[in-house]
């Protein structure tokens, strides 16, 4: 039985796309709303060519970052005009948000429903690892389950995760009631914990997962091929076991680490 089983939590995807290029249509009242990037879509034949333009985009800024790809680039992956890449996204600001924006709402939506479905089984019996497999395993099977587009939407969103410049901000502040959602509910099961310590929990929970995502093949080098880094099924229930832990032992209410961080500091 899989981890998110036993937690009670259920996180039920919704059906996966032919192609990355079809549009995503999702409606949520729990999900901000955004304004559509890009000139108006009026037949299939432009709906197509933006799509190519996006998957092409997302391939390519997934693995240079925003700095290192060109509109030019782009549009020569996509086997369409330059022009149009502009027409479309007019910048390449407005193409990167575009990319962004594309599957941000049927991520968000997803978490969001993993949070309801965990807490209306469980009731006022909420657990840490439940908590925080809601948080992270709609991304980890939704990776794990996507198609070669949604493997490149997860590598950039894990390399504007580590990202503190303006370029990425707003598409990373569009999934800040998540973080709140999930530090809401661990506050549940650990009643005593402070929050700056739940927050650190969060700030380390999100590396874990964004290096997850990121699927760098690192692991199997220093592993000698023990672990895979593409190996999702195997990382989500360590992931969940793991992060919890990490949640109880910084959070527990009498087990505070600001003095032992003081004291070491004054050594």
């Amino acid at each position: 039985m899989r981890l998110i089983d036993r937690v009670s939590t259920k996180v039920t995807l919704a059906p996966m796309p032919s192609s990355a290029a079809k549009s995503i249509s999702i409606a949520t009242s729990s999900a901000p709303k955004r304004a559509t990037v890009g000139r108006p879509r009026k037949s299939a034949g432009t709906v197509v060519t933006a799509d190519r333009i996006l998957d092409a985009a997302e391939d390519l800024f997934s693995k240079r970052g925003f700095d290192g790809v060109t509109m030019r680039e782009v549009a020569e992956l996509a086997n369409v005009d330059s022009a149009l890449a502009h027409y479309y996204f007019s910048t390449k600001q407005g193409l990167f948000d575009a990319v962004l924006e594309r599957r941000a709402e049927l991520v968000f939506s997803e978490r969001m429903k993993a949070f309801d479905d965990y807490e209306e089984t469980v009731g006022d019996d909420v657990t840490v690892e439940g908590a925080v497999a809601a948080f992270v395993l709609p991304l980890l099977e939704r990776a794990r389950l996507g198609d070669a587009g949604w493997k490149n939407y997860f590598r950039l969103i894990a390399l504007v995760n580590n990202d503190a410049s303006h370029v990425a901000l707003s598409i990373m502040s569009y999934f800040d009631p998540l973080v709140h959602r999930l530090i809401t509910l661990v506050k549940r099961a650990l009643p005593g914990a402070r929050e700056e310590e739940l927050f650190w929990c969060f700030h380390f929970l999100t590396g874990s997962l964004t290096l997850a995502l990121s699927r760098t093949g690192r692991l199997d080098r220093v592993s000698g091929g023990r672990c895979l880094s593409d190996d999702l099924a195997s990382i989500e229930p360590r992931m969940v076991a793991y992060c919890a832990a990490g949640f109880r032992q910084l959070c527990q209410a009498d087990n505070h680490t600001g003095k032992a961080t003081g004291d070491a500091r004054s050594k």
